[in-house]
């Protein structure tokens, strides 16, 4: 029986191992970066990515444009690829997800080998806040795909569209892959605590791309901790960088857990009010003997943001839909 519990484990240990062993890479090999690159190291306004050289040369920007192409390119053909076989999910690993397996630890490598010759990511080019977006739109997107399952608010369910929850499932994949992708190459591998927390995380849910169709793919625990994993990531990332903004990212994220992400965990009434019960007094304590009520707000940010932009893209959706079966009856002879 011990044998069988450890086996329904083993995917997910060797995936949390494979991203601590490429995150140790990192760590053991970007040392003497700083003292080869003129890196800026400072923030001269909101947005700005300090981990970029001065002076970047014309192969860092054609290298770090070609290796991010490259692994979305053929990460997306596999994705693709899979689709079309229709595979039902299974606990075999399949063609698809030695693919996947493969182009993930080739942009790895190219990514490697691109910072250590030329440093310079994508930052060198587009602003931070599309890397820090393009993170939050996929959690947004985990929401919409997971209402069916565990609901929106307090398990209660949201009736979205048929059509729309249809193209989500088919579609997220690439999505989440874009996400993931661009953010993996924004950054140099440096080995400061933030980018080392950030490639983690990275790697992790990477892995989701790699059980394409294979029943470890939808383990309620397994998906829980990797958007769990966001509350911990930015809480420590934010007090390492010394801002005061870490409250934000962890009673923030928490309260998403509180209101929508617990709920699919099979957890008893019970557990789940002391789960509640236990966030209400976190914040109750931390603000009112800070004495700073007015900060309160820092709850309501993430989840205000995330709710708001579900229900965006739900109208957006919606929208272009509408106006297709309208355009699809205007069309039609004797309409």
């Amino acid at each position: 029986m011990q044998k069988q519990s450890l086996s329904r484990f083993q995917p997910y240990l060797s995936l949390w191992a494979a991203a601590a062993a490429l995150t140790a890479v990192i760590g053991l090999t970007a040392g003497g970066l700083q003292a080869r690159f003129d890196v800026v190291n400072e923030k001269y306004f909101a947005f700005f990515y300090p981990w970029q050289t001065r002076d970047p040369s014309m192969m860092a920007y054609v290298t770090t444009w070609l290796g991010y192409a490259l692994h979305q390119v053929a990460a997306w053909s596999v994705i693709w690829a899979a689709q079309r076989q229709k595979p039902k999910y299974s606990r075999d690993f399949r063609w698809f997800n030695w693919a996947m397996v493969a182009v993930n630890l080739a942009g790895f490598a190219f990514h490697w080998a691109q910072t250590q010759l030329w440093y310079d990511g994508l930052a060198i080019a587009v602003p931070e806040v599309t890397s820090q977006g393009s993170v939050i739109l996929m959690l947004v997107f985990v929401l919409i795909l997971e209402a069916p399952r565990r609901g929106l608010f307090a398990g209660k369910k949201v009736k979205f569209h048929k059509a729309f929850l249809d193209a989500v499932r088919r579609y997220h994949g690439y999505l989440f892959s874009w996400a993931l992708i661009y953010t993996f190459w924004y950054h140099p591998m440096e080995n400061t605590f933030g980018h080392l927390a950030g490639f983690f995380y990275m790697f992790a849910l990477l892995s989701q791309s790699v059980l394409l169709f294979n029943r470890a793919h939808l383990n309620k625990w397994w998906t829980f901790s990797l958007e769990a994993l966001v509350l911990i990531h930015g809480t420590l990332v934010a007090i390492y960088q010394g801002n005061d903004l870490w409250p934000m990212f962890f009673f923030g994220f928490a309260a998403i857990i509180v209101l929508t992400q617990m709920h699919g965990l099979g957890l008893n009434r019970r557990v789940r009010w002391l789960v509640a019960g236990a966030f209400v007094l976190g914040v109750g304590l931390y603000y009112g003997l800070s004495g700073d009520l007015v900060r309160l707000n820092e709850v309501v940010r993430i989840p205000a943001i995330e709710y708001l932009l579900v229900f965006a893209f739900y109208g957006l959706f919606m929208a272009g839909y509408g106006i297709k079966r309208l355009a699809g009856r205007t069309s039609r002879p004797g309409k």
